[in-house]
C-alpha cells in the first residue's frame, strides 16, 4: 500500500477543503489519514473490543478474589475473646502477603513478570489471558479492601440475626451482610471499574493489541501523534462518562428502593 501524503491528499480533495486554510487542511488530512485511509477506524474497534474483554474479565475475577479476601479477613477480625482457628489464621496471613505485594508493586510491573518470566504468551489469546489474569488479581487486593469497608459498615445485629437464624458463616453474609453492604461499597467498586479499565492501557507492553497499542501502531504509519492521541484519550473519556451516569443511575434505583 502506498504511503498517503499531505501533497497527493490536496490534490484530489473537494474543492471546499482547498479553500480552508493551511492549518485546518492539515488538521482535516490528519482526521483523513488516522480514521478513513485504508480503514483505519477498525484499529481502534478492534482495540475497544480487546480492551472491554480484558475490563470485564479482569473485574469478574478481581470481585471473586475481593469477596473471598474480604471474608477471610472480617471474619479473622470477628474474633475478639477466643483465639482464631489455625487454619483462619494462616488464611489471614496469606491474604495480608497478598495484599502487601500486590498494592506495593506497579502495574506495570506485575505484566511484565506475568507476561515475560510467569505466563510468556505466545499468541494473542495467551496475552488476553494473561493480562486478564494480572488485572484481576491485581484489582482483587483493592476490591478486598472496598468490600471489607462494606462488610464493617453493617452492624453486627445483623450478623448475629443471621447466625440465630441457623445460618452459618457463609449463609448469613452471601444472604444478609453482602446484599446490604453492596449498596454502600457500589461507588468505591464504580471507581475500581474506571481505574481498571484506564489500567487496561498498560497491557500494551505484554504486545496486546488493545485499543491504546492500536493508536500507537496508527502513529507509527502516519507519523503524527496529535490526532490519533488525542482521539484515545476522548474515547477513554466517552467510556468513563457513559459508566458514571450508568453507576449513577443504579445507586439512585438501589436508593429508592430502599424505600
Amino acid at each position: 500500500m502506498s504511503v498517503l501524503t499531505f501533497s497527493g491528499w490536496i490534490e484530489s480533495a473537494p474543492a471546499w477543503i482547498i479553500k480552508l486554510p493551511e492549518g485546518l487542511q492539515t488538521f482535516i488530512f490528519q482526521l483523513y489519514q488516522t480514521f478513513v485511509y485504508a480503514n483505519r477506524w477498525t484499529f481502534f474497534a478492534e482495540g475497544l473490543k480487546i480492551t472491554f474483554i480484558v475490563t470485564i474479565c479482569a473485574l469478574a475475577i478481581g470481585i471473586i478474589i475481593g469477596v473471598i479476601i474480604a471474608m477471610v479477613r472480617t471474619l479473622y477480625e470477628s474474633y475478639t475473646v477466643n483465639k482464631p482457628p489455625v487454619i483462619l489464621r494462616a488464611f489471614n496471613k496469606i491474604a495480608e502477603l497478598y495484599l502487601t505485594i500486590i498494592r506495593g508493586t506497579p502495574m506495570m510491573v506485575q505484566l511484565l513478570i506475568m507476561g515475560f518470566v510467569v505466563m510468556q504468551p505466545k499468541t494473542e489469546t495467551g496475552s488476553i489471558i494473561c493480562g486478564v489474569i494480572t488485572l484481576g488479581i491485581n484489582s482483587g487486593a483493592y476490591v478486598a479492601e472496598i468490600v471489607r469497608s462494606g462488610l464493617m459498615s453493617i452492624p453486627k445485629g445483623q450478623t448475629e440475626a443471621g447466625r440465630s437464624l441457623g445460618f452459618n458463616y457463609i449463609q448469613t453474609m452471601w444472604y444478609i451482610v453482602i446484599p446490604q453492604a453492596i449498596k454502600n461499597i457500589l461507588p468505591a467498586l464504580g471507581n475500581e471499574m474506571i481505574t481498571l479499565l484506564k489500567d487496561t492501557s498498560l497491557v500494551s507492553v505484554i504486545a496486546l493489541r488493545d485499543v491504546t497499542k492500536q493508536a500507537q501502531n496508527i502513529v507509527s504509519k502516519t507519523y503524527s501523534a496529535m490526532v490519533p492521541y488525542i482521539s484515545l484519550a476522548l474515547i477513554y473519556l466517552v467510556i468513563v462518562i457513559v459508566i458514571t451516569k450508568l453507576l449513577d443511575r443504579l445507586e439512585k434505583r438501589l436508593r429508592k428502593s430502599e424505600h
